[in-house]
This record gives structure tokens, sequence and C-alpha cells, in this order.
């Protein structure tokens, strides 16, 4: 397979994600954080950073706008919830052990 190849299909197979994450917006970000250890601010700050290392000039909040299909503002009023006492305990268990 050739480069360009790989890229189309690599940046398919993101577009799908961003779809998937966009489809379940009942996930919660602690979720994803608990279970996979990166969410989708994780996926925004990447992104980012991928921009800045070729030469272009993405900054955090317009990844997070990519990746969240809206301002994040506008995602978060609408879709996050507050994380349980479990799924913060979870999570700080899980900071422990990757830090």
């Amino acid at each position: 397979m050739d480069d360009k190849t790989r890229t189309e299909i690599e940046a398919a197979a993101f577009r799908r994600l961003l779809e998937h994450l966009d489809s379940r917006k009942d996930v919660q970000n602690i979720d994803l954080m608990n279970l996979a250890g990166f969410c989708r601010n994780c996926l925004s700050k990447w992104y980012s950073a991928a921009a800045g290392e070729r030469g272009e000039s993405v900054d955090y909040e317009t990844a997070r706008e990519i990746v969240y299909g809206m301002p994040y503002s506008e995602w978060k009023s609408r879709y996050q919830r507050e994380a349980s006492a479990d799924q913060l305990d979870a999570f700080r268990k899980n900071r422990r052990r990757d830090h």
C-alpha cells in the first residue's frame, strides 16, 4: 500500500470514529477516560498538535469544534452530565496508574 492510500484510509477511519462518537453522546468523556485512557478532548489535542507538526495552525478550541461537531460549550451544556462518585473514583485510580 502506498503512503497516499494509507493516509486516505487513516483519515476515513478517523472520520468514522468522530461519527461514531457523535452518535454516542451518551458516552461521557469520563467513561472514555476510565475505559480507554483517552477522550474527545484528547483527540482534540492530538488534532491540534498534528496540525502544528505540519505547519498548520489549528488551536485547541477549533480542534474541539471539529471533534465535537459543535462548539465545546454547546456540547457540554447539551450532553455532559455530572460525573458520579464511582466515575470520579475510577478516574482518580486510573490517573495514578498512568502517571
